[in-house]
């Protein structure tokens, strides 16, 4: 008997996933372990694992389909055994149907005076191979929401669309193949009466000029704008910042990284600045635990574990991955674990597990030659860490005397609810003490 494969709920606000790509198609053999598809949740895109050996025998939903928790996907048996689509939630459709209108042979003349009309949907055109339709919806267009929504954007006449999904479902992917340039521009009549004013001919250059685009926001990138205008509009912001110096930083990095070389000649990677700076972050955070705590409105929760998140910028945003209990980790296991979840977020196999129950966060842009900048704090944390670049400068010594030095910005941006500017600053001075002694992280 088929196994049909659903829509798995992969965080716990998705409520519906963007079937992003297949990587199998309708009559592959398919064995435990294989990866069917790509799904895009409101949190990462992941890949989507099959569990049973056989063969892919229909595919129910098309690339670029938006696809509620629970709906079929696809269906896995024995080569040759009938499948019937199981039936779409009614109240969650994950397709529409598109009404085609027929349209009157006169076509009424607009003058400039008038409101920009609206899309007019041309005569249907002869029934196709490439568009199945049957019984009762002969005058209808099988056409996934994110799909239509798009060509609604572009202003496309949905006749010229060919489908590529199931039962000749339009999909996204058929909405970006679909050259602008063979798309039916909406016809407008003007009046032979009104008088056409005198314009002046510009002659552009041509060569660089770029037409404008549509790009469909992906799931991602939706929760990440929907999540950080929450944090600014909800969180009340204060920042902080200090200037370090680096180089004791810079010089015992190198010396860690030569002792673990001499230990282990195999090592497969070496410590970054950002390994050290997590884990100064870690040791600090114990020494002001008013900063490691979360606002739940009628309290406030000062959390046991130290749990580090990260940033991690991938194609199509930023993932957060999070070292659980940072404190209690080695700097050598931190950066391990660091290190791990970085090829998990590039290769997207970060669970949400991976990515949830943060206490602190860290954002690094120091390796893209940025100076300074405030982060926006990524709920529910009190704060979260920004880095600079370290710069080359002159700095004025113990004694007194300038001399040739490299510095860091550090910024603090806080919660305000639950740090006040004393306790940031606190936080702030220890952190950067830390950092300009890294061996006191040994003691």
């Amino acid at each position: 008997m088929a196994i049909i494969i659903e829509m798995p709920k992969l965080s716990d606000t998705m409520s519906v996933g963007t079937l992003v790509k297949w990587h199998k198609k309708a009559g592959d053999l398919v064995k435990n372990g294989d990866i069917l598809a790509e799904v895009e949740t409101d949190k990462a895109t992941m890949e989507l694992e099959n569990f049973d050996d056989g063969t892919l025998l229909e595919i129910f939903v098309g690339e670029g389909d938006e696809v509620p928790i629970g709906s079929p996907l696809a269906a896995v048996g024995e080569p040759g055994e009938e499948v019937t689509a199981p039936t779409k939630p009614a109240d969650e459709p994950v397709e529409e149907k598109v009404e085609k209108k027929e349209i009157p042979p006169q076509v009424e003349e607009i003058t400039a005076s008038d409101p920009a009309p609206e899309a007019q949907v041309q005569p249907a055109q002869p029934q196709t191979e490439d568009t199945q339709i049957t019984g009762d919806d002969s005058d209808r267009i099988l056409i996934s929401p994110l799909a239509k929504k798009m060509a609604s954007d572009l202003n496309l006449d949905l006749n010229d669309l060919k489908g590529t999904g199931p039962k000749g479902r339009i999909t996204k992917k058929d909405i970006l193949s679909h050259s602008p340039e063979t798309s039916k521009k909406q016809e407008v009549t003007v009046p032979e009466n009104i008088p056409t004013p005198q314009t002046k001919k510009i002659n552009l250059p041509s060569p660089g000029i770029r037409e404008d685009r549509l790009i469909p926001v992906s799931k991602m990138r939706s929760i990440i704008a929907q999540r950080l205008l929450e944090s600014k509009n909800t969180i009340p912001h204060f920042y902080l910042q200090k200037e370090i110096n680096a180089t004791p930083l810079k010089e015992a990095r190198v010396a860690l990284n030569i002792k673990l070389a001499n230990r282990n000649p195999n090592a497969p990677s070496k410590l970054t600045l950002n390994d050290i700076i997590l884990k100064a972050c870690a040791e600090t955070i114990s020494l002001v635990p008013e900063i490691n705590s979360s606002w739940e409105e009628k309290e406030i929760k000062l959390h046991g574990g130290i749990h580090l998140a990260f940033g991690v910028a991938v194609e199509d945003g930023l993932l957060t991955p999070v070292v659980r209990n940072a404190d209690q980790l080695a700097l050598e296991d931190l950066s391990i674990e660091a290190k791990s979840l970085i090829t998990k977020a590039r290769t997207k196999k970060l669970s949400p597990n991976e990515m949830a129950g943060s206490t602190f966060t860290v954002t690094n842009l120091g390796m893209f030659g940025i100076d300074f900048f405030s982060g926006i704090i990524n709920p529910p944390n009190a704060a979260i860490l920004s880095v600079g670049a370290i710069v080359k400068k002159p700095i004025v010594d113990s004694l007194g005397n300038i001399k040739a030095g490299e510095t860091m910005m550090l910024g603090l941006s806080c919660d305000h609810r639950l740090v006040d500017g004393a306790i940031g600053a606190q936080f702030l001075k220890l952190l950067a003490e830390t950092l300009e002694n890294p061996a006191s992280m040994l003691v």
